[in-house]
């Protein structure tokens, strides 16, 4: 590692030092540390040996309570990061403190409604001296790495649509690149290039097709024979929210594309065809935005398996030879391993219990989907495994070439896809095809628990060239954290219970773990300064699963006490004692007829489970209605009509809601709250 010094200015980062990042083992330059994505690095002053010692050394606590996701970037002793709501940080590496905050000043009751999934953001890129980061609010903004004041921002995306950035930047050749999100809402995706210096768009590439009558792309001309009817007036989908990799070499950026808009391929396609790109894994010119080559994984998607999830480059020997790869376990269930120059599909097998398909043909590449799953088609409800969550979501892998293993949190988890018969796309909502009422959990006590039962996650050792787990290790809870792996023989990982662990990463033995107090998500990441190593990772409970199914992550640890924490070996610090604060409900009498509930219960599986939860319960990250001040349930109205709290994200939904909708809605919540009360009630009573 480069003397500091020697370093110009602060992250004078660049193609090179990227590409070469093994050079300087002590940095963490890019996203998941080089182009490669792997996640591993060559430090061992960490080891199965010395991890015995691991203690912290610093930790930083934010305001926000909404979930942590994202991977810090260290360079030349300094620290960036991204918190809730696109905010970004810079510490020294060593010390902890703070150099700066660039907050962007999202309008969070303007942009609230349109995030599918929490207000987190997954970090920054570097290059030559500025920190890139996008915005909830699909601005993509350059910001001095020295003195955190904001250089360049340009709107990447069409502010009066439902547009999100969530996912990191990367930059290839002075070219940041960017995605979205929405496609829940009803957008076409797409992602794009500028330049580093301006904030000049420099190309963009759709990954779903216009209008026909609109196209002069010969790809895009060429994909819309892959869809039917008018796909475009409901957008489409295809964002590519999250992942890319690039490799140096074949000179070829790689993107993966989400899911369909609306998921219902009837109502979307009309039934028909692939529907490229989306759920693709697509290969371009970082130069131009040239397509080369693409693969799907899900043709015709329909059940929100994305392939938007982390992929990573290797080179692994496949059959006595030494292939160039491509690795990716997207959401529907299935480990893929592909040949990164061409696309040509190598192998792939279930990592996960699937349902929807009858394995993937070795010969085409494509799964054997069983008819029964296209619940559109069949016009009736279809169980399926995975769940939209996926069989793995965005929480990232890690690649160790040491034990030819790549590491993966895991779920079991089903959904019930029933078609929505009456759908109508509105505002303020997810538009999806499919009746989140009608796949609501039951209020069957003993129903839910059977379903809570059969749900759990699993972190798991994976050989990519047997296609077969090595080890793994259960977890009570489905929602967990992303994996680094190091050159010590370990494996990093925080869960869902608060724990950051250090596991053999041969045999999955547990080394050590530190109580964050807190539910993780994010992936750990290391570096070192000065000749001492550090592991770090953002602690802060939160993300699509907490806030829609809070009942299925009941067991998590969610105190909303946000942290980055740091460790090194010695490290002494301790964090403050949790102040425990009991929940209280303070329900008003239960007035409403019965007719008025029923009513409120369809309204608030439209309109409010994407953040408070299926059936009124909160997953930790949001408010849990039940629990309700007096002080809320009075200013119901001005809350949920008039925006009373637009600046804390709970936007006005007065254009889609009367004050005796809103209502309705609290009569179900007031119902919802005394269920739980009789339950409590009747739990004291068998003790």
């Amino acid at each position: 590692m480069p003397l500091m010094s020697q370093v110009q200015a602060a992250a004078n980062v660049d193609g090179k030092r990227i590409s070469q990042a093994n050079e300087e083992p002590g940095n963490w330059m890019s996203h998941g540390r080089d182009y490669s994505e792997q996640r591993f690095s060559p430090l061992v002053q960490i080891n199965k040996e010395t991890v015995g010692d691991l203690g912290l050394s610093w930790s930083y606590q934010f305001d926000s309570t909404r979930g942590l996701e994202a991977t810090p970037l260290v360079i030349d002793g300094t620290l960036y990061v991204t918190g809730s709501w696109s905010v970004v940080y810079a510490f020294d590496a060593v010390t902890g403190e703070l150099k700066w905050i660039f907050d962007p000043q999202i309008n969070k009751g303007e942009v609230g409604p349109k995030i599918c999934c929490d207000a987190v953001n997954r970090g920054v890129a570097a290059w030559d001296g500025k920190i890139f980061v996008g915005t909830l609010d699909g601005r993509l903004i350059a910001i001095d790495a020295e003195t955190g004041q904001q250089k360049w921002s340009t709107q990447t995306t069409e502010k009066d649509k439902y547009y999100s950035i969530t996912g990191a930047p990367r930059v290839v050749k002075g070219k940041v690149l960017i995605g979205n999100g929405g496609a829940e809402f009803g957008v076409r995706g797409y992602f794009s290039a500028y330049d580093a210096d301006s904030g000049k768009m420099l190309w963009r590439f759709y990954t779903v097709p216009d209008n026909p009558a609109n196209e002069t792309d010969p790809t895009m001309i060429e994909i819309s024979k892959t869809w039917s009817g008018e796909w475009w007036k409901l957008g489409g989908g295809g964002t590519a929210w999250d992942s890319m990799a690039y490799d140096p070499d074949l000179d070829l950026l790689y993107v993966g594309v989400g899911n369909g808009s609306p998921w219902n391929r009837e109502l979307r396609s009309d039934g028909k065809g692939d529907n490229l790109f989306l759920s693709s894994i697509v290969a371009v010119r970082p130069d131009t935005g040239e397509y080369v080559w693409h693969y799907q994984t899900t043709p015709g998607e329909e059940w929100d398996y994305t392939a938007a999830q982390h992929m990573i480059l290797a080179d692994i020997e496949v059959n006595g030879k030494t292939r160039k790869v491509i690795m990716q376990a997207p959401k529907n269930g299935f480990f893929y391993v592909l040949d990164r120059q061409t696309g040509e599909f190598i192998s792939a097998e279930n990592y996960v219990t699937v349902n929807w398909a009858d394995g993937v043909d070795a010969k085409t590449g494509r799964p054997n989907i069983k008819p029964e799953a296209r619940y559109s088609s069949a016009a009736q409800p279809f169980l399926a495994l995975p769940s939209p969550f996926g069989g793995h979501n965005w929480q990232p892998m890690s690649f160790n070439p040491q034990t030819g293993l790549v590491y993966l949190p895991t779920r079991e988890m089903a959904f019930p896809y029933i078609p929505d018969g009456d759908f109508k796309a509105k505002n303020l909502t997810v538009n999806l095809g499919v009746s989140l009422l009608a796949a609501s959990m039951p209020e069957d006590p003993a129903v839910r628990k059977a379903i809570k039962a059969a749900t759990k996650g699993r972190l798991v050792a994976w050989d990519p060239v047997a296609q077969k787990e090595v080890w793994g290790v259960d977890m009570p809870v489905p929602w967990n954290g992303g994996t680094l792996s190091t050159a010590g023989g370990l494996l990093f990982q925080g869960n869902a219970k608060g724990n950051f662990v250090a596991y053999d990463a041969k045999t999955g033995e547990q080394k050590w773990s530190f109580f964050s107090q807190t539910g993780i998500v994010a992936a750990p990441m290391t570096y070192s300064v000065n000749g001492e190593q550090y592991v770090a990772v953002m602690a802060g409970w939160g993300g699509a699963v907490p806030l829609v199914v809070g009942e299925l992550v009941s067991e998590a640890v969610k105190t909303n006490t946000n942290r980055l924490l740091v460790f090194k070996l010695g490290g002494d610090k301790t964090l403050p004692t949790l102040e425990a604060k009991p929940r209280q409900l303070n329900l008003p009498e239960m007035t409403a007829s019965a007719e008025e509930v029923e009513q409120g219960k369809a309204l608030y599986h439209t309109f409010c489970v994407s953040c408070h939860g299926d059936g009124a319960v909160s997953g930790g990250v949001v408010p849990d209605l039940r629990y309700a001040s007096a002080d809320t349930f009075g200013f119901w109205e001005a809350i949920v009509v008039n925006g009373l709290k637009a600046k804390n994200g709970m936007a006005s939904f007065k254009s889609v809601l009367s004050v005796g909708q809103a209502d309705a809605i609290k009569a179900y919540v007031i119902k919802r709250g005394y269920d739980l009360q009789n339950a409590q009630a009747s739990a004291s009573d068998t003790q």
